[in-house]
Protein backbone atom coordinates (compact mmCIF):
# COMPACT_ATOMS: atom_id res chain seq x y z
CA UNK A 1 0.00 0.00 0.00
CA UNK A 2 2.73 2.33 0.72
CA UNK A 3 5.98 2.68 -1.58
CA UNK A 4 7.87 5.40 0.36
CA UNK A 5 7.75 6.57 3.73
CA UNK A 6 9.03 9.33 5.16
CA UNK A 7 9.98 10.05 8.82
CA UNK A 8 11.60 12.77 9.95
CA UNK A 9 13.92 12.79 12.68
CA UNK A 10 15.60 15.79 14.53
CA UNK A 11 18.10 13.69 16.73
CA UNK A 12 15.79 13.48 19.86
CA UNK A 13 14.33 10.41 21.77
CA UNK A 14 11.03 11.47 21.03
CA UNK A 15 11.43 11.72 17.23
CA UNK A 16 12.73 7.91 17.70
CA UNK A 17 9.74 6.73 19.21
CA UNK A 18 8.48 6.61 15.78
CA UNK A 19 10.69 3.85 14.48
CA UNK A 20 9.91 0.94 15.81
CA UNK A 21 6.02 1.89 14.06
CA UNK A 22 8.50 2.22 10.92
CA UNK A 23 10.05 -0.90 10.81
CA UNK A 24 6.37 -2.62 11.41
CA UNK A 25 5.24 -0.96 8.33
CA UNK A 26 8.13 -1.15 6.07
CA UNK A 27 8.03 -5.05 6.75
CA UNK A 28 4.28 -5.43 6.89
CA UNK A 29 3.98 -3.39 3.73
CA UNK A 30 6.36 -4.26 1.78
CA UNK A 31 7.80 -0.43 1.49
CA UNK A 32 10.19 -0.18 -0.70
CA UNK A 33 12.07 3.03 0.37
CA UNK A 34 12.00 4.67 3.44
CA UNK A 35 13.25 8.31 3.51
CA UNK A 36 14.62 9.62 6.96
CA UNK A 37 14.94 13.74 6.95
CA UNK A 38 16.34 16.21 8.98
CA UNK A 39 15.73 19.65 8.84
CA UNK A 40 18.39 21.53 10.70
CA UNK A 41 17.90 25.69 10.98
CA UNK A 42 19.83 28.03 8.68
CA UNK A 43 22.70 30.24 10.45
CA UNK A 44 23.50 33.39 8.91
CA UNK A 45 25.72 35.88 9.28
CA UNK A 46 28.35 37.99 7.57
CA UNK A 47 32.02 37.58 7.87
CA UNK A 48 35.44 39.55 6.08
CA UNK A 49 37.42 36.17 6.68
CA UNK A 50 39.44 35.37 3.50
CA UNK A 51 38.61 31.92 4.74
CA UNK A 52 35.28 32.21 3.76
CA UNK A 53 35.45 34.21 0.53
CA UNK A 54 37.95 31.27 -0.32
CA UNK A 55 35.65 28.05 0.69
CA UNK A 56 32.20 30.00 -0.83
CA UNK A 57 34.36 30.32 -3.95
CA UNK A 58 35.66 27.09 -3.83
CA UNK A 59 32.19 25.56 -3.12
CA UNK A 60 33.79 22.75 -0.85
CA UNK A 61 32.24 22.74 2.54
CA UNK A 62 28.33 20.99 2.25
CA UNK A 63 25.50 22.79 3.55
CA UNK A 64 27.44 26.79 3.06
CA UNK A 65 26.79 29.50 0.45
CA UNK A 66 27.35 33.01 0.52
CA UNK A 67 27.14 36.25 -1.47
CA UNK A 68 30.24 38.39 -1.72
CA UNK A 69 29.71 41.58 -1.05
CA UNK A 70 31.24 45.67 0.05
CA UNK A 71 30.58 44.43 3.68
CA UNK A 72 32.31 41.35 3.44
CA UNK A 73 31.20 37.31 2.76
CA UNK A 74 27.43 37.04 3.70
CA UNK A 75 27.68 33.17 4.82
CA UNK A 76 24.88 30.70 5.37
CA UNK A 77 25.73 27.37 7.68
CA UNK A 78 23.37 24.40 8.08
CA UNK A 79 23.58 24.07 12.20
CA UNK A 80 24.48 21.05 13.33
CA UNK A 81 24.50 19.52 9.79
CA UNK A 82 27.27 17.41 10.56
CA UNK A 83 25.98 15.87 13.61
CA UNK A 84 22.71 15.50 11.60
CA UNK A 85 23.96 13.11 8.69
CA UNK A 86 26.34 10.90 11.18
CA UNK A 87 23.04 10.64 13.53
CA UNK A 88 20.83 9.34 10.20
CA UNK A 89 23.29 7.43 9.07
CA UNK A 90 23.56 5.56 12.45
CA UNK A 91 19.77 5.41 11.95
CA UNK A 92 19.48 4.11 8.40
CA UNK A 93 22.46 1.55 8.84
CA UNK A 94 19.93 0.07 12.21
CA UNK A 95 17.04 -0.14 9.49
CA UNK A 96 18.84 -1.65 6.74
CA UNK A 97 19.89 -4.09 9.34
CA UNK A 98 16.93 -5.04 9.95
CA UNK A 99 15.87 -5.50 6.09
CA UNK A 100 14.90 -2.29 5.25
CA UNK A 101 15.69 -0.25 2.67
CA UNK A 102 16.54 2.82 3.92
CA UNK A 103 17.57 6.64 2.31
CA UNK A 104 18.49 9.49 3.99
CA UNK A 105 19.01 13.11 3.47
CA UNK A 106 19.72 16.63 6.08
CA UNK A 107 18.08 19.75 4.68
CA UNK A 108 18.55 23.30 5.69
CA UNK A 109 15.53 25.37 6.72
CA UNK A 110 12.06 25.85 8.43
CA UNK A 111 11.69 22.14 9.08
CA UNK A 112 7.72 22.01 8.65
CA UNK A 113 8.10 23.82 4.86
CA UNK A 114 11.25 21.64 4.12
CA UNK A 115 9.35 18.51 5.02
CA UNK A 116 6.37 19.08 3.03
CA UNK A 117 8.17 20.42 0.10
CA UNK A 118 10.25 16.86 0.62
CA UNK A 119 7.26 14.80 0.46
CA UNK A 120 6.39 16.35 -2.53
CA UNK A 121 9.58 16.35 -4.48
CA UNK A 122 9.87 12.71 -3.57
CA UNK A 123 6.30 11.16 -4.38
CA UNK A 124 5.64 9.94 -0.57
CA UNK A 125 2.89 8.18 0.46
CA UNK A 126 3.01 8.62 3.97
CA UNK A 127 4.85 10.46 6.47
CA UNK A 128 5.46 8.98 10.36
CA UNK A 129 6.27 11.57 12.82
CA UNK A 130 6.21 11.92 16.33
CA UNK A 131 4.87 14.58 18.80
CA UNK A 132 5.35 15.74 22.53
CA UNK A 133 1.24 15.86 22.42
CA UNK A 134 0.70 19.24 23.84
CA UNK A 135 -2.28 21.10 23.68
CA UNK A 136 -3.59 24.42 24.45
CA UNK A 137 -1.10 27.35 25.31
CA UNK A 138 1.95 25.33 25.51
CA UNK A 139 1.17 24.57 21.83
CA UNK A 140 0.49 27.94 21.08
CA UNK A 141 3.74 29.09 22.79
CA UNK A 142 6.01 26.56 21.18
CA UNK A 143 4.12 25.66 18.02
CA UNK A 144 4.27 22.27 16.25
CA UNK A 145 5.94 21.03 13.28
CA UNK A 146 3.83 17.80 13.40
CA UNK A 147 0.74 20.21 13.53
CA UNK A 148 2.00 22.28 10.52
CA UNK A 149 3.14 19.21 8.12
CA UNK A 150 -0.25 17.17 9.35
CA UNK A 151 -2.40 20.26 8.00
CA UNK A 152 -0.10 21.19 5.12
CA UNK A 153 0.33 17.70 3.92
CA UNK A 154 -1.38 16.16 0.72
CA UNK A 155 -0.38 12.45 1.62
CA UNK A 156 -1.41 10.93 5.04
CA UNK A 157 0.28 11.83 8.40
CA UNK A 158 0.89 9.30 11.23
CA UNK A 159 1.55 11.12 14.31
CA UNK A 160 3.31 8.88 17.34
CA UNK A 161 2.23 10.20 20.62
CA UNK A 162 5.50 10.82 23.09
CA UNK A 163 5.36 7.44 25.66
CA UNK A 164 4.19 9.09 28.98
CA UNK A 165 1.83 11.18 27.25
CA UNK A 166 -1.60 12.55 29.07
CA UNK A 167 -4.79 12.56 26.89
CA UNK A 168 -6.54 15.85 27.62
CA UNK A 169 -8.64 18.56 25.55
Amino acid sequence: MYERIVVPLDGSRLAECSLPHVENLAQGCKVSEVVLISVTERVEGRTTAPEAREAYAASQPAGISGVDGPSGTRVTIGKKETQARKYLQRVAENLNSKGIPVRWEVRLGNPAEEIISFVKDRDAELIVMASHGRSGPSRWALGSVADKVSRASCVPVLIIRAPGCVAGL
